[in-house]
């Protein structure tokens, strides 16, 4: 949560958050709220792919939440997961412009390849749909995919790894994943920040941060300044 002050970003994604954790979150920060359902029966139970954002700069005009399978409107596994996996969305007002964007969450499934692959589609296939507009688009989350893997590429198919857009801007390890394993080169790049061609990118870091020889989770995050395009 220090972290999350020092940094203070006006929209953040997570990923396995229960609503305990959620809410201690929330009370751990100045002016945010969350938008978003657990995975387990769309309301509180299970984890969350939660969306914050700084209310003192962003207003929610709507969110909603789709499960990752063959039937995304309720409670569902899909294909060969091992687990429920949803995305949170959800349309933000900036309200010093007036500007108006979208911000996807997700978390892949561990498991199934399958499932990874017939996820990328379906949030690309949604993304499509909802943001009938051509608005910013963000997707942020936890893909258990590397980057060359089929799913992140027909998500390169569309969109724009900030990471690596950011080019001499960006900074940090070459992965995402630590596993707590505070000694060793983290290599594995799992969890990404995409955006449409609405955002361009300023910079990007993956915070590698730690207190007294332990980091705070297993994965790190990636933080990423943008600016609107027009």
């Amino acid at each position: 949560i220090s972290q999350l002050n020092y940094n203070h970003p006006d929209v953040f994604g997570i990923q396995e958050g229960l609503q305990h954790q959620l809410g201690d979150i929330k009370n751990g920060l100045e002016a945010y709220q969350y938008i978003g359902v657990a995975r387990d029966d769309g309301k509180s139970k299970g984890e969350y792919s939660a969306i914050f954002y700084d209310t003192k700069k962003l207003k929610v005009l709507k969110n909603d939440t789709f499960w990752l399978s063959e039937t995304p409107e309720k409670p569902s596994r899909g294909w060969d997961a091992a687990l429920p996996r949803i995305c949170s969305y959800g349309l933000f007002k900036e309200l010093g412009s007036g500007k108006e964007f979208y911000v996807f969450n997700t978390h892949f499934d561990h498991i199934g390849d399958k499932a990874r692959i017939e996820s990328a589609k379906l949030i690309l296939d949604r993304i499509k749909a909802i943001n009938s507009e051509d608005l910013p688009v963000i997707l942020t989350g936890d893909f258990n995919l590397q980057a060359d893997a089929t799913g992140i590429q027909y998500i390169l198919e569309q969109l724009k790894d900030t990471h690596t857009e950011a080019g001499k801007n960006a900074f940090g390890p070459t992965g995402t994943f630590n596993g707590f394993h505070f000694i060793e080169p983290v290599t594995s790049k799992i969890d990404y920040v995409f955006i449409n061609n609405g955002f361009q990118v300023l910079r990007s870091g993956i915070l590698s941060d730690s207190f007294n020889c332990h980091y705070p989770s297993d994965h790190f995050p990636v933080f990423v300044a943008l600016y609107f395009k027009k």
